[in-house]
This record gives structure tokens, sequence and C-alpha cells, in this order.
């Protein structure tokens, strides 16, 4: 009797060293398996820093220190008759420069649309075509 008690002593104990042994080596083999809502959290907290940052950027980073200097521009301007074109409003405040020039600056300048004006309008003059 004793004989079967230790064969079934030692049977447990060769059971239980197997067991460890299986237990070892799953413990190497452990996978992080994270869940969905634990991937959506770790995205998250990724993801925190470089919003908050992008963000700060985009309030910070385009501002422009405007300084308390206003440049002082004068203007003249000359006033569209009946009959006038740009052309002749360009021939007479310019007579030596080229029309085409003056009338792309007087578009620009005056923020022109097209070349078409009306008698009575006001046009600014480029400085540079201003003899006063």
């Amino acid at each position: 009797m004793s004989a079967v008690v230790m064969h079934t002593v030692g049977m447990n104990n060769v059971a239980m060293n197997n067991v460890a042994a299986s237990g070892a080596q799953a413990a190497g083999r452990v996978r992080l398996r994270l869940t969905r809502r634990g991937r959506a959290v770790l995205t998250m907290l990724v993801a925190l820093p470089i919003v908050i940052g992008a963000m700060v950027f985009a309030l910070n980073g385009g501002g422009a220190a405007a300084t308390g200097e206003q440049a002082h521009v004068t203007f003249h301007y000359v006033t569209v008759q009946s009959g006038d074109s740009l052309w002749s409003v360009a021939s007479r405040i310019a007579p030596n420069a080229d029309p085409r020039n003056v009338i792309a600056d007087l578009v620009n300048l005056n923020g022109l649309s097209s070349a078409v004006v009306t008698p009575g309008q006001q046009l600014a003059i480029p400085t540079q075509y201003d003899g006063k």
C-alpha cells in the first residue's frame, strides 16, 4: 500500500513540475492584448499632446506685432470727366510714361474690377505719376 501512495505522490510531483514548466514558458510568451476601449484611450493619450501643440501654434504662430507708427501717405486725386477713359486719364497724368503701365497702376491702386470708369469718379494717382 505504501508503494501505491508513493507512486501517486511521485506522479503528483512530476505533474506539478510539468505544470510549473509550462507556466514558465507561457509567462515568457505573454502578449499584450488591448480592448477596443484600451486602444481608444492609448490613441487619445498619444494624440492629445499633438493636438494641444497644433492649437498653441495656430493661436500664437501667426501673430504679427503691430507698431504704433502709421504711414501717412497722401494721395492726389483726379476726377474722371465725361468722355474720359482710363487711357485718356493715364495720358493726362503721365504724358511721358507708357499709358498701359499707368493704367495698370491706376487699376491696382484704386481696386478697380475693370477698366471702365464713370464721370465724376475719383481716382487716386500713384505717387510716381504725381507731378504736383
